[in-house]
C-alpha cells in the first residue's frame, strides 16, 4: 500500500515538476518570459535604487527594463496581427515567420496552417469551377456535332436532294447512326454524373465472375471480329465468385472491351484475364496499340480525355471520353480500383475487386 501512495505521489511530483519547468523557461513559456523578465526588471530596479537612493527611480527603472525584456514579445504580436490582416486581405501566400517555440509561435504556426488550408481550398473550388466550364463546353461540343449532322441530313430529305434510292437510304442510315451516337453521348453523360454524384446505389449479390465474363465476350466478339480482333479468355478457376452488382460491374468491363476495340493495332487480339490473388479478384483487358507517353498514361480516366485511335475507323462511334472514367467510377462503387499497366505499346487495364467475404463499402464523397 505504501509503496503504491510513493509511487503516486512521485509521478505526481515529476508531473508537477515539468509543468514548472516549462512555465519557468525563458524561450518556451511566455509566462516564464514574464516571471522572469519581473523579477531580473525588479533587482535591476532595487540596484538602481540602492544608487541613487530614490523610490521614483525604483518605479521609473524596473518600468524602463520590464518593457525592454518584452519589446520582443510585443513587436512579435504586432507582427502576428499584420500577417493576420495580409491573410484577411486576401494574400493566402503570405506565411508568418515561425521564430519562435513558445504559445506565440504556436499561435503563428495555426495561422500558417489556416492560410494553407484556405489556400487548398480555394484551389480546390477554382479546379472544380474550371472543371464546370470544361464540362459545359465539351458536352456542348460533342452534342452539337451529331446534332448537326442529324440536321443536315434531315434538311437533305426534307428538300428531296437525292439522286436515288440508294442515296435516300444511305441518308436516313447516316441519320440513324447519329442518333444513335447522341444517345450514346448522353447515355454516357447521364451514368457518369449519377456515378460521381453519390446518387448511385448499388445492389450486390454474389455473382459467378467467370460466367458472366462468358456471356458479356460471346456478345463482343461479333464486334471484335468485324474489326479484325480476335479475342482470348483466361480463367484459372470455372467460378469466380464475387459480391457485385452485376449490371453496373459488366457496364465497367464493357467499357474496357470498347476501349481496347477502338485502340487495337489491327489486325490483333484481345486477351482477358480472370483469378484471384489472396483478398482480391483481378479482371485484366490487354491488347497491343500505340505506345502512349507517362502524362498521356495519368490523363486516360479524366473525364473528356479522348486519345487518338490507331486508325479512322468510321465503323466506330466516337464517345465522350466518359468510357474509363465511368469504369474507375464503378470500381470505386465496388471498394475495388482500376489502374493501367504500359509497356512499350502493350496496355493491360485491370479492375482490381474485393472477393465476396468482403462486402464492399462506399466510399465518402466530399
Amino acid at each position: 500500500m505504501s509503496r503504491d501512495i510513493f509511487r503516486r505521489f512521485g509521478e505526481s511530483a515529476i508531473r508537477w515538476s515539468k509543468k514548472i519547468w516549462f512555465v519557468l523557461n525563458w524561450k518556451r513559456s511566455i509566462r516564464g518570459r514574464i516571471l522572469w523578465s519581473t523579477l531580473i526588471s525588479f533587482f535591476l530596479a532595487v540596484f538602481m535604487a540602492s544608487i541613487w537612493n530614490n523610490f521614483f527611480v525604483l518605479i521609473g527603472t524596473f518600468l524602463l527594463f520590464f518593457f525592454l525584456f518584452m519589446d520582443n514579445i510585443v513587436r512579435y504580436i504586432r507582427s502576428l496581427a499584420d500577417g493576420l490582416m495580409r491573410i484577411a486581405q486576401g494574400n493566402l501566400d503570405y506565411r508568418l515567420p515561425p521564430s519562435r517555440y513558445d504559445e506565440l509561435g504556436s499561435v503563428a504556426n495555426n495561422i500558417n496552417y489556416m492560410a494553407e488550408q484556405l489556400h487548398d481550398r480555394i484551389d480546390r473550388e477554382r479546379r472544380i469551377e474550371k472543371s464546370k466550364m470544361e464540362l459545359i463546353t465539351n458536352v456542348s461540343h460533342d452534342l452539337r456535332t451529331p446534332l448537326t449532322s442529324i440536321i443536315g441530313y434531315l434538311n437533305l430529305l426534307k428538300h428531296d436532294d437525292y439522286g436515288d434510292l440508294d442515296e435516300h437510304k444511305r441518308y436516313i442510315q447516316n441519320t440513324y447512326n447519329k442518333t444513335q451516337q447522341l444517345k450514346k453521348l448522353i447515355d454516357d453523360l447521364f451514368e457518369y454524373t449519377r456515378l460521381t454524384s453519390g446518387e448511385a446505389r448499388l445492389s450486390f449479390r454474389p455473382v459467378d465472375l467467370a460466367g458472366l465474363m462468358e456471356q458479356v465476350l460471346t456478345e463482343f466478339e461479333p464486334l471484335a471480329h468485324e474489326q479484325s480482333l480476335t479475342v482470348r479468355k483466361l480463367c484459372e478457376r470455372e467460378r469466380v465468385l464475387g459480391l457485385v452488382d452485376a449490371e453496373k460491374f459488366v457496364r465497367a468491363v464493357d467499357n474496357l472491351l470498347m476501349n481496347a476495340l477502338k485502340f487495337s493495332v489491327k489486325p490483333g487480339a484481345i486477351t482477358v484475364r480472370l483469378f484471384e490473388r489472396g483478398s482480391r479478384i483481378r479482371l485484366e483487358v490487354e491488347n497491343r496499340g500505340t505506345p502512349i507517353s507517362k502524362e498521356q498514361e495519368l490523363l486516360l480516366f479524366d473525364r473528356f480525355y479522348k486519345a487518338e485511335p490507331s486508325r479512322n475507323d468510321h465503323s466506330m462511334l466516337p464517345g465522350a471520353g466518359l468510357g474509363l472514367s465511368i469504369a474507375r467510377s464503378i470500381a470505386e462503387l465496388h471498394g475495388g480500383h482500376i489502374g493501367l499497366e504500359h509497356r512499350n505499346g502493350l496496355f493491360t487495364f485491370y479492375i482490381e475487386l474485393p472477393r465476396k467475404e468482403q462486402t464492399p463499402p462506399y466510399p465518402e464523397r466530399g
